[in-house]
This record gives structure tokens, sequence and C-alpha cells, in this order.
């Protein structure tokens, strides 16, 4: 198999932030916890913490989400903002790599302003230093000098909002993770709540399209909203030269089968990592490492990009040995299915195939 078939980079069902995104995703987000579809536990408690802050004239605790890329952090960052009435400054953990970056950010922020602190798990040992002590106490130590003239200052900051955003959580530390007031896990989306999405951001770029064709999109983006607008704004190509414009089912289902994204969200990359497994070797157990040798791309690519998805729908697994497919993955693309070998060579008899034996 050509490895150069595989393109990691430019696939259309990434949940990472792509080039193409910016071009309309800035007009997409909505601005007030009322236009955000979907996370209803999150919004309901949100909406209660954001109400008692500007109650009491405090800024709102230091909050933390987590979960999946794509399901709408940034978004929700600017939300609360926008609903606390303050500004908001936006920078990632890899951006600040020394001490004074963080410095020179906090020390320009307002009384009550929003810092938003993207992929916040991967900030510096030293940086998070710093911030341990403006997160409490709103200060900064800061040493000047150098051997035995150094000496240290405290300096006064405004009171202000961290919201840190990361989709590994248990990358963190746990003082800096325990310094959150507010801890939210963001979940994916339902094929109801996506179709709403869809429509919405439809009358927005001024798209006319009808249910069944937002359903059809909705239930093919892997739960993922930032996914569904890059279909919507696909579709709407196809929609364009191929009919009048107007997105019903039967346009959609065309536009995504010449994507190569089937009914459950898995497109071309997903389908050719499992028949790896399956026609190389005899569906698992294959390490990690193998299987990114084989496909040609980085195992931590593989483990953050393409397996959680695969997991959730139960077509691959995970086990002390490596990977396996499963019989689900099989089926749905029509190969046959074979047991996982265990150490010694001899196939591991799951229960229904014990049974079928049996009897």
């Amino acid at each position: 198999m050509d490895t150069n078939d595989f393109d990691f980079e430019n696939r259309i069902m990434t949940t990472s932030y792509t080039a193409e995104d910016s071009d309309v995703e800035t007009s997409l987000r909505p601005r007030h916890l009322e236009e955000y579809v979907g996370q209803e536990k999150v919004k309901e408690n949100l909406k209660i913490y954001i109400e008692a802050a500007k109650q009491r004239g405090e800024p709102l605790d230091h909050v933390l989400l987590y979960g999946p890329p794509g399901l709408g952090k940034t978004t929700l960052s600017n939300i609360i903002a926008t609903e606390m009435g303050v500004n908001i400054r936006i920078t990632s953990g890899p951006a600040i790599e020394k001490q004074g970056d963080l410095a020179a950010i906090l020390t320009n922020l307002n009384e009550g302003d929003v810092l938003f602190i993207d992929e916040i798990h991967r900030l510096s040992r030293s940086v998070e230093e710093i911030l341990y002590p403006a997160m409490e106490d709103y200060a900064l130590d800061i040493i000047i000098g150098k051997g035995p003239s150094a000496r240290s200052i405290r300096i006064d900051l405004p009171r202000f909002t961290l919201i840190g955003a990361t989709t590994r959580a248990g990358q963190m530390t746990t003082p800096l993770r325990d310094r959150f007031g507010v801890i939210l896990k963001l979940e994916l989306y339902t094929p109801e709540e996506l179709a709403t999405i869809v429509r919405r951001n439809a009358g927005i770029l001024g798209m006319e399209i009808e249910d069944d064709g937002a359903i059809e999109i909705a239930s093919r983006s892997r739960g993922t909203p930032r996914i569904a607008n890059r279909l919507l704004k696909r579709v709407r190509d196809f929609a364009q030269i191929m009919s009048d414009g107007a997105i019903d089912r039967k346009i959609a289902s065309y536009a995504l089968n010449k994507l190569e994204i089937d009914h459950l969200g898995l497109d071309n990359v997903d389908r050719r990592m499992l028949e790896t497994i399956i026609k190389f070797y005899d569906g698992g157990p294959v390490g990690l490492e193998t299987l990114a040798a084989t496909v040609g791309e980085e195992a931590v690519t593989l483990e953050d990009m393409y397996e959680p998805y695969l997991m959730q729908i139960g077509f691959l697994s995970r086990t002390p040995r490596g990977r396996c497919v499963t019989r689900l993955a099989c089926e749905h693309l029509g190969l046959p299915y074979r047991a996982p070998r265990a150490a010694g060579g001899d196939q591991i008899r799951f229960f229904d195939e014990a049974e079928d034996k049996h009897e």
C-alpha cells in the first residue's frame, strides 16, 4: 500500500483548525449563550455562575474547558467575555515561551478582563509558576537582577478571569488544574444538535437548506461542529453547480459520497487505517508505533486525531498488546472478521464466538 495515499494534512474530517476555517468561522460563531447550541448542562451552570458574578460585581472565577477539539471551547470563551461585558485576550500555551511573555500579557489586562489560553497543558513549568500567584492573589512575583544582588518584587494585577482550554486535561499539572474554580467538560454533539447548527449557519451564509439535508450533513460530522461547518461549505459548492443552490438530502448525500465520507462519518483515511490492521495484521493486535510506521504518520497523530472516534463507535479497541479491529468494523467494510490472537498464537474466543461453535 502506498502511504502517500494518506492525505493526513488536508483531510476534510480532521477536527484540527485549518486556515480555511477562518474564512467564515468568525461570523458563524454565536455571541450569546442563548445562541449557543448544545452542551445544555454546561450552559445551565455557566449561566448561573455568570449571573452570580455580575450581581456581586466580581470577575468570573477561573474556568477550565476540556474535551475533544472542534466542540466550541474558543467560542464559549468569547461568549463568557461578552456576557460579562469585558474584553478578551486570546493566546495559546505554545506561544508563551518565557515568563516575560506571560508577565507582559497579564500587566496589560484591565479589571475583569478575560485571558483565554488555548492548549494550556502545553505551558512550560516555569511559565506555570508565574500563573499560580496571578490566579490566586492577582499578583506577579518577579525577580530582578542576578546573583547576590537579585531581589524579588511583587506587582499587583487587576482582577481577571483566566479561561484555559485543553484537549488533554490529564496532561495538566495538578497544581494548575486545582486553581480553576469552574471545570467544564464539552461532549460530542448529537446529530439533532448538529442539524440545528447547520441550519443556523446556512441561514447566515445565505443558503437554502432543507431539514433532511441538514440531518444528512450532521449525521456524517462525527459529532463535531467544526467538521459540520466544513462539510456545509463543501456541499454548498456541489449545490451551487449541480442544482439551484438549495441543499436537500439528495444533493447532500451525493456531495458527501463524492468526498468519500460514509454515513457514519468515516472518510478514506479512517477506512484505510482499519483495512491496514485487517489485511496486514489479521485484525490485530498491532502496536501503535508499528501501525504509525505502516501508514506513514506520527503515533501521537493517530492516537489524538483518528483513534478516539473509531473507538467511540466501537470499530477499534485497545488491548495491552496493541490495537484490534472489532467485528463491527469488519461488517461495515464488508471484510471477514478474525478474532484477535493471544500471545501463544491461539485465537481469543469471545463469548458470542464460543456460543456459535457450541451451537
